[in-house]
């Protein structure tokens, strides 16, 4: 009874272990054409760049607050620029 318990519990971590070693040999790294790089390379494509809404964004709150600077952003707390 105990051999038969073992025996299943060393084919379910066998399984297992097959299972992820399929999942990290599938994630592989893929090759990027040189002509392809200059599109991935936008700073639209990076995940820390400025977007356009949060620069708005950013633009509004300092207009409404009446403080500039701190985004590094120049203008007047009057709304004008």
């Amino acid at each position: 009874m105990m051999k038969q318990f073992a025996l299943r519990l060393a084919v379910k971590v066998a399984m297992g272990m097959l299972l992820a070693g399929g999942a990290l040999a599938s994630a592989g790294c893929a090759t990027v054409r040189p002509e392809q790089r200059a599109i991935l390379a936008d700073p639209t494509m990076q995940f820390d760049a400025k977007s356009v809404d949060q620069a708005a964004l950013e633009h509004t709150l300092e207009n409404r607050e009446g403080s500039t600077g701190g985004g590094s952003v120049r203008g007047g707390g009057c709304g004008c620029n």
